[in-house]
């Protein structure tokens, strides 16, 4: 049998990474933009900055049984997030009217929590160790303006939710939801709902019904595994601030650009190249987090029309500081933030003296 061209032979290439050796086989003929896209499916690593795209792999010096070490210092992103240890929640041992405390007297005992939660119109539930919420949850009707069940176990939002007719914030992060244990036929019905707390679940995708939430201020899904947006959110023409770093997006749609009220944006740790240039559209815009992506460019109007940006983040992106320089209105823009830089000085916030320029210098 004849030997194959070398063209289209396959070769090994052996990738350390996290203690372990990783096999990859690759198209000799292959660059090195193609390999960057198995390293990715391989290891959830975003590589940047390693090799240049179009060189194949023989003209970088790859060939068969090549080694590569890949590294990644703690907090760059992975497709799980940053690599930060799992935080442990530890519940609150919550006494009842027996507990035999000397402040038992002033204490207001279990059984009568849901007139509380009527009174305050708080449904506080968080590090409860809960998997399920309690459905006497579900009595306190129009009463209930916040709904608090961070840092618990629960598997499931039902559809009883929509018992809650005067919702205004949801806070379910750090628990074990999934696309499909979330109703949100029961969520669309809460016209008063302005804030939506999702971070640190295990959501991939966000269903069309999301546009169904108009009144939505805020949205936070940070920390899951999404690999996009719906293009129902452009229906959410209030919403002002969007936070979805540390996901596993790669695109953003077009359709976001009609959320018009948008304030602050945080795209940061995804695998994001470019933008769409309907992100032009909005006028109030103050911050716009991006780093650790593979932001490439961005919108060409962005600092000609986004007259209230001064804060942006491009670190760890393939964006630097002279790519920055050559936007139209990059100079108002520059001195916006030199000027929000000065103020948080001046009133002693908490802040750095050393000026960032919010993105690699080379």
């Amino acid at each position: 049998m004849e030997e194959a061209p070398s063209s289209t032979r396959s070769i090994a290439i052996n990738v350390k990474f996290g203690g372990k050796t990783i096999p990859i086989s690759i198209a000799s003929e292959s660059t090195i933009k193609d390999l960057k896209s198995l390293l990715l499916s391989s290891t959830n690593v975003l590589p940047r900055k390693v090799l240049e795209d179009h060189n194949t792999l023989g003209a970088s010096g790859l060939t068969n049984g090549s080694k590569l070490m890949l590294l990644a210092s703690q907090g760059l992103h992975q497709g799980e997030g940053p690599v930060l240890k799992k935080a442990q929640v530890v519940p609150k041992l919550r006494r009842d009217s027996h507990s035999g405390s000397s402040n038992d007297a002033n204490k207001v005992p279990v059984k009568n929590r849901v007139e509380r939660w009527k009174v305050t119109g708080v449904v506080a539930l968080s590090e409860c160790n809960l998997e399920v919420i309690p459905d006497e949850v579900w009595a306190c009707e129009s009463s209930a303006r916040v709904l608090d069940c961070n840092n618990n176990s629960i598997k499931t939002l039902p559809s009883a939710i929509a018992h809650l007719t005067g919702l205004e914030k949801l806070f379910i992060n750090a628990n074990c939801l999934s696309d499909e244990s979330i109703s949100w036929e029961g969520l669309t019905p809460l016209k008063y709902l302005t804030v939506l707390s999702l971070n640190q679940n295990n959501l991939t995708t966000l269903p069309s019904a999301l546009g169904s939430l108009t009144a939505l201020r805020e949205l936070h899904v940070s920390n899951n595994k999404l690999v996009g947006l719906p293009n129902e959110i452009g229906k959410l023409t209030q919403l002002e601030v969007l936070r979805v770093n540390n996901n596993r997006m790669n695109t953003v749609g077009e359709s976001l650009g009609n959320c018009h009220s948008l304030v602050e944006v945080d795209f940061s740790s995804n695998f994001l190249s470019e933008l769409p240039e309907t992100f032009s559209s909005f006028k109030n815009l103050k911050a716009l987090y991006l780093s650790n992506n593979a932001m490439k460019s961005l919108p060409s109007k962005l600092f000609k029309t986004c007259l209230q940006l001064s804060t942006l983040d491009l670190h760890n992106t393939e964006i630097t500081i002279d790519i920055l320089r050559q936007f139209e209105g990059w100079d108002d823009f520059d001195e916006r933030r030199r000027n929000k830089h000065q103020k948080q000085l001046d009133f002693r916030v908490g802040v750095s003296r050393d000026f960032d320029e919010g993105a690699d210098k080379n």
